[in-house]
This record gives C-alpha cells, sequence and structure tokens, in this order.
C-alpha cells in the first residue's frame, strides 16, 4: 500500500506544470489561438467586435483563452476595415481609442495544465484527486477494522 501512495506522489509530481515568474517581452493580446502583438499605430476604421480578452496576467506563464499580457479581462477586439483579421485586429484601449495589433504565431496557452478550470485536463486532476482520496479513506478504514 504504501508503495501505491509513493507512486501517486511521483505521478503527481511529475504532472504539475512549472510555472515561469518573469516579465513579459512585449505586450500582447491572444484571439483565435494566436498571438496578436501590440502596435504604437492607432486605428479609426474598426469592423465588428470580434471577442474581448478573458483572462489577464502580467507575470509570464502559460495561460488559456484569449489571454493578454496588457489589458484587462472585458478588453473589446475588433476587426480593421479592409484588413484580414490574419493580418492585424484592433484593441479597444480606451473608450473611443483603438490600437493596432499585429498577428504573430500561434499561441500554444495552457493546455496541459491541472488548475485551470478552461483546461480540458483541470477535470481529470480533480477526478484523480477524489479517486486518490476514496482509496485512501477505504484503506484507513479497512486497517482499523483489522
Amino acid at each position: 500500500m504504501r508503495s501505491f501512495f509513493a507512486l501517486c506522489l511521483v505521478i503527481l509530481f511529475i504532472a504539475s506544470p512549472i510555472k515561469t515568474m518573469a516579465d513579459w517581452a512585449y505586450p500582447f493580446v491572444v484571439w483565435d489561438g494566436y498571438v496578436y502583438v501590440l502596435q504604437d499605430e492607432e486605428v479609426n476604421e474598426i469592423g465588428k467586435e470580434i471577442g474581448h480578452v478573458t483572462k489577464y496576467s502580467d507575470l509570464e506563464g502559460s495561460y488559456s483563452g484569449n489571454f493578454s499580457n496588457a489589458y484587462p479581462r472585458g478588453t473589446k477586439y475588433y476587426e480593421v476595415k479592409e484588413v484580414s483579421s490574419k493580418e492585424a485586429i484592433a484593441v479597444e484601449v480606451s473608450s473611443g481609442t483603438y490600437r493596432v495589433a499585429e498577428r504573430g504565431g500561434p499561441y500554444g496557452g495552457n493546455r496541459y495544465a491541472f488548475c485551470d478550470p478552461d483546461s480540458p485536463f483541470f477535470i481529470i486532476g480533480i477526478l484523480f484527486v477524489a479517486v486518490f482520496t476514496v482509496v485512501v479513506y477505504f484503506s484507513v478504514r479497512e486497517r482499523k477494522n483489522d
């Protein structure tokens, strides 16, 4: 039984992601799975709203959703008229003021985190903890009955 607990602890330790805490190299937003790097250029010709920031952090890490390291949750994204969203989008930096964000590469995000509810592994992590708790409870109860 001790080997089972040791194995569970090793698996939990190996599966836990390591977070880095550093400053980002540049301001950006993530939309539709891609990083959009903020430019100093303002834009006036905007189209329809296409999304908004769902997670903000100024510390380097790996996050999911429409993440930003520069703007708070709720900051809106818009199309730029006559520009494909595969090239750039507009970010509302203040009421009526929009900055261009040019598309970079795909954003890896937080695909493998156990503590982020947006991650597909969140439920798996919860189930693992629940099963582990039940096994411990019944093994302790069994020992007391012996």
